[in-house]
């Protein structure tokens, strides 16, 4: 029979993860005081704990609150079941170490008058491209 304290802790994680049916709670007392490990589908992880930490933080947060009335000291610690079954799974957000040689500074280009205005020629005609036009003409009369 699970104690009060398990029953608080599925409770909230249920009402929040995909997969509610996934999640288990274990209890185990020591010197230190109770520990609640929680176990979630590897999906509702990052449900569970949230932004920066903070859905983990007030879940702790309620049972310390919880440990006042009781007059224990409870830890609750999020299983990652991906890493005990061996399989890492890399971050897609993580950029990918690649064995490539630097790349080389591209050579600077030199574009002859004539090409500078065939460009600018193509360009569409509009406030933006004149004001443009007016302020590299202004740059060309400075003397560097």
């Amino acid at each position: 029979m699970a104690t009060i304290d398990q029953q608080f802790v599925e409770y909230i994680v249920k009402t929040l993860v995909n997969n509610p049916d996934k999640v288990e709670v274990d209890r185990k007392i020591d010197e230190k005081g109770v520990l609640l490990s929680l176990t979630v589908d590897p999906e509702d992880v990052g449900r569970v704990i949230g932004k920066r930490g903070v859905t983990a933080q007030s879940i702790r947060m309620l049972l310390r609150a919880l440990g006042t009335k009781q007059d224990a000291r409870y830890n609750l610690k999020i299983v990652n079941t991906d890493e005990e079954e061996g399989e890492k799974k890399p971050r897609e957000n993580k950029p990918e170490a690649r064995e490539e040689e630097p790349a080389e500074a591209p050579a600077e280009e030199s574009f002859d008058d004539e090409e500078e205005d065939e460009i600018i020629d193509d360009a569409p005609s509009s406030e933006l491209a004149e004001k443009t036009r007016a302020e590299l003409a202004d740059l060309d009369d400075l003397d560097i």
